[in-house]
């Protein structure tokens, strides 16, 4: 075993030397990068102390684990090693160096300990201890933990550096760790050592470099400095009157260290954090490692700027895809997608360049999403101008709207249904390479159906009667929102219809007693066998796979074809089938379903009587009735195409696999998982030619794993800068959080912040609170009394359910799951648009 390493032949070694160490010894060896020279104490010794450790690094509390390895004997033979590499006349940094820590997916930035200015042998010795215990301090364990690091798993090495003795030092980001932007470069500086700027004992001077020019600089008034000791640690020192107002770098050092600091990320090939220190004119580099926090950038084509919106935020899906998720959604979307943090943009440069394309993309964002709408206006200047398109030789005529007959509706849905029983008849004939060679085709029909000119017309039928209606009353009336209650209960729409169902579940349900207990204990999820040796068992098993047959290929996250659906996992839907049992009475779906359409109805005839009494109120009367009509046709239908493309999936799901399972069985996959973290391509490649890239599948694991840290912004620029659109509102209370209305009523609640639907808990008059709802949330919509999510739209799915049934609505509240507290009382305006924090919890 080596116990002790010089740094300069550290470099790349983590499972000996720590993340710490392999990155100083890998700039020790990059041109014109000066490192204080120093050793590493390897894992080697780490694993030697833990030997005498006789605790269960698995089952012991860390505060424990703690005093074991501080007090445990260092054998002979590595304490000579570690003391013979010091040098008795020299001071040290002694730095914590973990295998777990700078690494690409988690930096561990100051979770384990360093210490400065250390003297003498012996107390080089007790720090390299105290280093080799801060493994188990509780920050970070908690760190691995939230990480999905397993605590057994994880070394520690201990770097031991000259120390220096700088007149100034800092932070260095090669990308700006606010806004994402890779072309510039950020510099914290103050005088003296660096620890105080970490530790928030100072404020810095703060430096903004782009292309080589201090684009901002903030110059900081310095009060102290962190300074060290003659006799060993540090102490606070006042900083001179004088110096006090005074830059720590000068604007020529300032541009030299950032032009160190891209040598250095372009050697590690991503953006850097790098602590540096200023001794004379030169710059030493006492720590690198990856900017973890940013979040990734599409490839630009040919170097142009380029600007992206979020596929997510218009899906209501802004988790992490796995690769064949991601893959197949560009395979069968309509528009050319782009990958990024396991996530989808669409590239509207183009768009954005043009004025006319403009004017029309600023104008259908806004309708959906105000916000989008603002971020995209902040980055107009960032894209070229492009000039408009050249007219077409002969303009084509603008196609008839559609007519307002639920026929249209009943075609439609009869045709997609007939295509869905096609593909599976299809698909259920091929395996292998012949499913691969066959499935092209049929990703070619689901654009086909998805683009469908009279889908199309339809679903822009009744978003434009619901604008129409919004846009006319609130002028002609003074009626803000009116379309929200002439929705309710909309005939056809099945995202609501599938929330209702649920409730009819529960209906079947709720008279066994003997059920209900069972239900409680299910942790299989092959319950539904075991149902009818319960007494009235069969009758409920009838109930749920009734409901499973036509919505269990829906779930959380659904446009990701490796997330489990409800009918592969159907104790994903028990806590709210037993909510329902528990909070409704029988024949709720019928009765709620009701009371909508009878409010519907009041609500048309109310507003038909008021425009009557206004001059030319006849006229306006007779149109809005036509609206309403062409209302309730169409706005149900809007639903649909989104639960036809899932039940595709499925279709795809079920196919692939049969084929994962068949590689699993010939030894290629080592779990039918692994193929979820290839893409489509890659799994047909691995199919024909029975091999597949097993390091791939682990590099890929890792970066989901990383990436579900990453919050995706709902606009983003090729230089990496995130976008993201303010509501801009004069009207909201002081203390309450902004939003967008999108379901009229006001209501007064517990909230409820709900991020996983199988963990709910909810009771009648509780407002979730979320993240997102895509159309899988929807059974949980018939308990609460109100919503709030932190991404939406007018016209997403959440906020139609939340039209339907009558919620009170209020969405795109930036981090309402982390400003809303569990248990709080909140008040949704749903009319205005914001949410009031009150005080007190139920």
């Amino acid at each position: 075993m080596r116990y002790v390493l010089n740094l300069s032949e550290a470099g790349g070694e983590i499972s000996v030397v720590g993340g710490k160490g392999a990155h100083l010894g890998t700039l020790m060896r990059i041109d014109g990068v000066r490192v204080p020279p120093g050793f590493c104490v390897t894992t080697d010794a780490f694993r030697q102390i833990m030997t005498s450790v006789p605790l269960d690094r698995g089952g012991t509390d860390s505060a424990g684990l703690r005093r074991a390895v501080e007090t445990a004997p260092v054998p002979d033979d590595l304490a000579a090693a570690i003391l013979g590499a010091v040098d008795d006349q020299v001071a040290y940094a002694v730095r914590s160096s973990a295998t777990a820590e700078d690494l690409p997916t988690a930096s561990f930035a100051g979770q384990q300990d360093t210490y400065l200015n250390v003297i003498g042998p012996a107390a080089v010795l007790d720090h390299v201890r105290r280093c080799w215990a801060s493994l188990f301090t509780d920050r970070a364990v908690a760190y691995r933990r939230r990480h999905g690091i397993d605590d057994r798993e994880v070394q520690m090495a201990v770097v031991v550096q000259q120390m220096v003795v700088p007149d100034a030092s800092g932070i260095l980001f090669t990308a700006d760790p606010v806004t994402g932007n890779r072309r510039v470069t950020s510099v914290d500086a103050g005088f003296g050592l660096g620890e105080a700027l970490v530790s928030g004992l100072v404020n810095p001077d703060v430096f903004k470099v782009r292309d080589g020019e201090i684009v901002t600089r903030t110059i900081a008034t310095k009060q102290l400095a962190l300074h060290a000791r003659p006799a060993g640690g540090t102490e606070e020192r006042a900083i001179e009157p004088a110096r006090r107002d005074q830059p720590a770098l000068t604007d020529e050092q300032v541009v030299r260290l950032a032009a160190l600091g891209r040598r250095i990320e372009a050697h590690f090939g991503r953006p850097q954090d790098i602590e540096w220190c200023l001794a004379g004119d030169g710059f030493l580099i006492v720590q690198s490692r990856p900017i973890t926090t940013l979040f990734p950038v599409p490839a630009a084509a040919d170097g142009e700027n380029r600007v992206y919106v979020s596929v997510g935020h218009q899906q209501m899906m802004t988790d992490p895809m796995k690769p064949l998720g991601y893959s197949m959604w560009q395979l069968t979307a309509l528009a050319p997608m782009h990958e990024a943090g396991g996530r989808l943009f669409v590239d509207v440069t183009q768009r954005l360049g043009a004025p006319a394309s403009r004017s029309a993309l600023l104008a259908v964002m806004g309708r959906g999403d105000p916000s989008i709408r603002a971020a995209l206006e902040t980055v107009v200047d960032f894209v070229a101008p492009l000039p408009d398109p050249p007219p077409p030789a002969t303009r084509p005529a603008a196609p008839e709207p559609v007519a307002t007959d639920p026929a249209i509706v009943t075609e439609l849905i009869e045709r997609s249904e007939a295509s869905v029983a096609e593909l599976r008849r299809e698909v259920a004939k091929r395996s292998g390479p012949a499913l691969f060679d066959f499935l092209p085709a049929a990703f070619e029909e689901h654009k086909r159906a998805l683009g469908d000119p009279l889908s199309f017309q339809a679903i822009m039928a009744g978003m434009e009667a619901t604008w129409w209606l919004n846009d006319h009353l609130e002028e002609w009336l003074g009626e803000r929102n009116a379309a929200d209650t002439l929705t309710l209960s909309a005939p056809g729409n099945i995202t609501s219809e599938m929330g209702l169902g649920l409730l009819d579940v529960a209906d079947a349900i709720r008279p066994h007693p003997d059920v209900v207990a069972f239900l409680e204990e299910v942790r299989d999820e092959d319950f539904l066998d075991d149902l009818p040796q319960v007494p009235g068992g069969t009758a409920a098993r009838d109930a749920l796979e009734s409901y499973l047959d036509r919505y269990g290929v829906r779930c959380v996250g659904e446009i990701d074809i490796t997330r489990p659906r409800w009918i592969e996992r159907p104790t994903t839907l028990l806590p709210v089938i037993l909510d329902n049992v528990r909070n409704f009475e029988p024949g709720a779906a019928h009765r709620r379903f009701e009371q909508g359409r009878q409010a519907a109805e009041q609500k048309a005839q109310e507003v038909l009587v008021r425009l009557s009494a206004l001059p030319d109120g006849e006229s306006r009367a007779l149109e809005t009735e036509r609206m309403i009509d062409r209302l309730r046709t169409f706005i149900g239908y809007r639903e649909y195409p989104k639960y036809a493309i899932v039940s595709r999936y499925y279709v795809y799901k079920e196919a692939l696999l049969r084929e994962a399972e068949n590689l699993v069985g010939a030894g290629v996959l080592r779990s039918i998982e692994d193929a979820f973290y290839l893409t489509f391509q890659e799994l047909q490649e691995a199919v024909r030619t029975k091999k597949a890239d097993g390091a791939l599948i682990s590099r890929r694991r890792e970066d989901f794993r990383s990436y579900r840290a990453l919050t995706p912004p709902p606009v983003l620029t090729s230089d990496g800068e995130a976008v993201t659109g303010a509501h801009h509102r004069d009207d909201v209370p002081d203390g309450a959080l902004a939003g967008l209305p999108v379901s009229a009523g006001t209501v007064e609640g517990r909230a409820r912040v709900v991020l996983d639907m199988a963990q709910a808990d909810l009771q009648p008059g509780d407002i979730l609170v979320t993240a997102y709802t895509d159309p899988s949330w929807t059974p949980v919509l018939v308990t609460v009394a109100g919503l709030v999510t932190e991404v939406g739209g007018l016209m997403t799915h959440g906020a139609v359910i939340a039209r339907e049934y009558g919620l009170p609505a209020v969405v795109g509240v930036h981090r309402a799951t982390h400003l809303i507290q569990d248990g709080q009382r909140i008040r949704v305006h749903g009319s205005g648009g914001y949410v009031e924090l009150l005080p007190g919890a139920v």
